[in-house]
């Protein structure tokens, strides 16, 4: 099943976690320090909660979830012979889970990704590498 995700920079965690269980009925998929995702069936959404005082009511990015890694490569071949700008990041570490992404640029400068979950991880992002690329990111005004 592929799902539109909304990532959401929050000023404050657990009243986000609050409003958001009771506006989707439904509790947290996982939650971590300064972050929680919301699994949510219907409608298809995948909502992401950074905490990030003083940006609370921003977008921080936008995407799609994927099923299966083959769709993300399928995603990076169409989006690249569209000749749209794409950063791959495969097997990497973001978000507390091991996923393969690319993110492309819209026009206004929101980031969108287009990714897989491969794994959980107890880790925010990949020490060995940069900084998740939602994370280094400023966030997208709402």
């Amino acid at each position: 099943m592929s799902r539109i995700q909304l990532a959401l920079n929050v000023d404050d965690l657990d009243q986000a976690i609050t409003f958001y269980s009771a506006l989707f009925g439904t509790e947290p998929n996982k939650i971590k320090e300064g972050y929680a995702n919301f699994a949510v069936a219907d409608p298809p959404l995948k909502l992401v909660l950074l905490q990030n005082p003083g940006q609370g009511g921003t977008i921080n990015h936008l995407g799609v979830e994927v099923p299966t890694s083959e769709q993300v490569h399928a995603e990076i071949a169409r989006l690249s012979g569209a000749g749209l700008f794409t950063s791959e990041e495969l097997g990497t570490t973001c978000c507390f889970a091991t996923q393969d992404k690319v993110w492309v640029t819209g026009p206004g400068g929101e980031k969108w990704e287009v990714y897989t979950v491969l794994a959980d991880s107890e880790s925010f992002g990949d020490d060995s590498q940069q900084p998740c690329s939602c994370a280094a990111d400023e966030p997208v005004q709402a």
